[in-house]
C-alpha cells in the first residue's frame, strides 16, 4: 500500500517529548473521528454506508455515547441495527438448520467432530462473530497511523534533524515498535534500516530502564518511611509504565492539543 506523506503532525507529536508520538497521533485522530461521525457526516450516505456495514467496537461506542449526542448515535445505530438484521437472517437459519441436521447425531460423533452439521454450526459462529469484530473507526485510525509511521521512517531517512530528534526522544510504546519495525523492514534498507533499528532499540530500552526505576521508587513512597523523600520522575509513573507495555490508554492525554 502507497502512503501519502504527512510530516506536520509527525513533527508535532515528537516536539511533545511524550512516550510515544504515534499513541498521540492515534489519539489525536480517534477524536477526531468521534467528533466527524457524530457531526454532518451522520446523513452522508457513504459514511452510512460504511457504518451500516461494519459498525463499532465496544470501545468506540462509549466514546461515541459520552459525546451525548443521542439522536445522531441513535440514527446510525439504527440504520446499523436493520442491515444487522438483514446480514444475520441467513447466518441464523444455516445455524437452525445444521443444529437440526445434527440432532440424529450420535454423541460421540459430535464429541469429536465427525458429524458434518458440527461443522456447519461452527461454520454459522464464525460467520456471526465476523459480522460483530468490525469496527469502522478502527480501521481508520489503524490506517492512519500506518500512515504516519510510515512518515517518521520516512523523515529518518531523508530529514537529519528529525533524526537527531528521534534518537533522543523516548521512543515509542512496544505496540508501536512492533508496527515501526515491520515497515523499516519494508521501507529502508542498508545502514538507514541498521540506523533505525539501532536508535529505535536504543531510545526504548532507556525510556524502559528509567521507567522500572521510576515504578519502583511509586511503590516505595507507600511505605511510611519513605513518606518525606521527594517524588521525583515517580509520580505518574504507573500510567506511563501501562501506556509504554501497550499504547496509551491511562493517565494524562498523550496529545492535549
Amino acid at each position: 500500500m502507497a502512503y501519502h506523506l504527512d510530516t506536520i503532525p509527525v513533527w508535532d507529536a515528537m516536539k511533545l517529548e511524550g512516550e510515544c508520538p504515534l499513541c498521540a497521533l492515534r489519539r489525536r485522530n480517534e477524536l477526531i473521528d468521534v467528533e466527524r461521525y457524530l457531526g454532518a457526516s451522520v446523513m452522508e450516505p457513504d459514511t452510512r454506508i460504511q457504518v451500516n456495514q461494519k459498525g463499532f467496537c465496544p470501545r468506540h461506542q462509549v466514546l461515541l455515547y459520552q459525546q451525548k449526542n443521542r439522536l445522531g448515535h441513535a440514527l446510525m445505530m439504527h440504520t446499523h441495527l436493520k442491515e444487522t438484521m438483514r446480514r444475520l437472517t441467513p447466518i441464523l437459519e444455516e445455524a437452525r438448520s445444521a443444529a437440526r441436521r445434527g440432532a440424529d447425531t450420535p454423541a460421540l460423533k459430535r464429541l469429536f467432530g465427525k458429524g458434518d452439521a458440527q461443522g456447519d454450526v461452527k461454520q454459522a459462529a464464525g460467520r456471526l462473530r465476523k459480522l460483530t469484530d468490525s469496527c469502522l473507526m478502527c480501521e481508520s485510525i489503524e490506517e492512519n497511523t500506518r500512515r504516519y509511521a510510515y512518515t517518521m521512517l520516512h523523515l529518518y531517512k531523508n530529514d537529519s534533524a528529525f533524526r537527531k530528534a528521534f534518537a533522543a526522544s523516548k521512543g515509542v510504546c512496544l505496540r508501536d515498535m512492533a508496527l515501526l519495525l515491520e515497515m523499516a523492514q519494508e521501507t529502508l534498507s542498508g545502514r538507514y534500516l541498521s540506523d533505525f533499528t539501532d536508535d529505535l532499540c536504543a531510545t526504548v530500552e532507556k525510556s524502559l530502564t528509567k521507567m522500572e526505576g521510576d515504578l519502583e521508587g511509586f511503590t516505595l513512597k507507600f511505605d511510611y518511611r519513605n513518606a518525606d523523600k521527594p517524588w521525583g520522575d515517580s509520580r505518574g509513573s504507573l500510567e506511563r509504565t501501562v501506556n509504554k507495555l501497550r499504547g496509551w490508554c491511562l493517565g494524562e492525554e498523550p496529545n492535549p492539543k
